[in-house]
């Protein structure tokens, strides 16, 4: 390549690698359009271990079948793609054994950064401290010590349920997620913020389990074995309000005028399930872009640790009993 762009290996070297020397910017063309003639592309191997750097990040999520987590993940891989990133992801399945097994695969293919979403807390990240491996989460676990991007889920959550009881219902109840979980534990926070304002009482504490379809048609075929049924539902999550919509539908009642429904999440699943639900929306582009941002600052320079919380905005669809369509 040298020879063809007429300069010495070491000036083909400072523009590979962008340094440590200047290279004006005529040579620089003539070893461009040397590497465009070859069709050159360089050993992303050997380079990464001069650099110390393998210019690839994991991303450690609780499954794959939730639709937020698969938009979450397409969404980082995208951006992570644009900066010239590799992406790996791993799915534990919330089993601590198995986020371990996947932490340790990271580390042994010396991943440059992680991005950790959990429905376990803690997780167990003593692997990733001992390899002074640069975290982002992108769900709250506090006192951690990393950096975090997120969504203010009790806002969120306070907003989702303000505009339920809006429709004038009166005997709300909550599907909800795993208590252990820091997210459900602020959105169950943001619930109870909005009946205490509305002065409601809930028809029965929160239901808890996994952000899951199955989970929410349990949940709510188990409410409506109730002497009492509800009129509306808050869901933690968009997977668990679409199983509680499925036993609505098997019970004869009908979403949007005999019980409304609102979720957490806003995902494209949401948008499209039928009704349309209504749903507290999360920026997943917005949330992957800063999540990589930060987790790229943190690799390149080991910048300080910081915290963004995104404002979550509500879409409303007609799960709640609005008709968004004629407004």
């Amino acid at each position: 390549m040298a020879r063809a762009a007429g300069v010495s290996p070491a000036l083909v070297s400072y523009v590979l690698n962008d340094g440590p020397r200047p290279v004006s910017a005529q040579k620089r063309a003539r070893v461009l359009q040397a590497i465009k003639d070859l069709g050159y592309r360089p050993n992303r191997i050997a380079r990464s271990l001069r650099a110390a750097r393998t210019n690839s990040i994991a991303m450690l999520m609780p499954d794959h079948v939730n639709p937020y987590y698969a938009e979450l993940a397409e969404a980082v891989e995208s951006e992570a793609f644009a900066r010239d990133y590799m992406l790996m992801i791993g799915t534990d399945n919330n089993n601590r054994e198995r986020a371990r097994d996947f932490l340790r695969a990271f580390v042994d293919r010396h991943v440059d950064g992680l991005l950790l979403i959990s429905a376990m807390s803690p997780p167990d990240v003593s692997i990733i401290n001992d390899e002074q491996i640069p975290v982002v989460l992108l769900n709250p676990l506090h006192g951690s010590g990393f950096s975090s991007v997120t969504t203010d889920n009790r806002l969120g959550a306070r907003v989702a349920v303000e505009h339920l009881l809006g429709h004038g219902r009166t005997r709300p109840i909550c599907i909800s997620g795993l208590p252990e979980i820091i997210a459900v534990q602020e959105r169950e926070s943001g619930w109870a913020d909005a009946l205490a304002a509305a002065n409601v009482e809930p028809l029965r504490e929160p239901t808890h389990g996994s952000f899951s379809r199955i989970n929410g048609y349990e949940a709510m075929l188990d409410v409506l074995g109730d002497d009492i049924r509800p009129d509306a539902v808050f869901a933690t999550s968009d997977a668990q309000a679409m199983g509680a919509i499925l036993a609505c539908e098997e019970s004869d009642i009908r979403v949007g005028s005999d019980i409304s429904v609102v979720s957490f999440d806003g995902t494209g699943a949401g948008y499209f399930n039928n009704p349309r639900l209504t749903a507290v929306n999360q920026d997943v582009p917005e949330i992957a872009r800063q999540a990589v941002e930060v987790l790229l600052h943190r690799i390149s320079d080991g910048g300080a640790v910081e915290h963004r919380v995104l404002e979550p905005q509500l879409r409303v669809g007609a799960s709640c009993g609005c008709n968004p369509r004629s407004s």
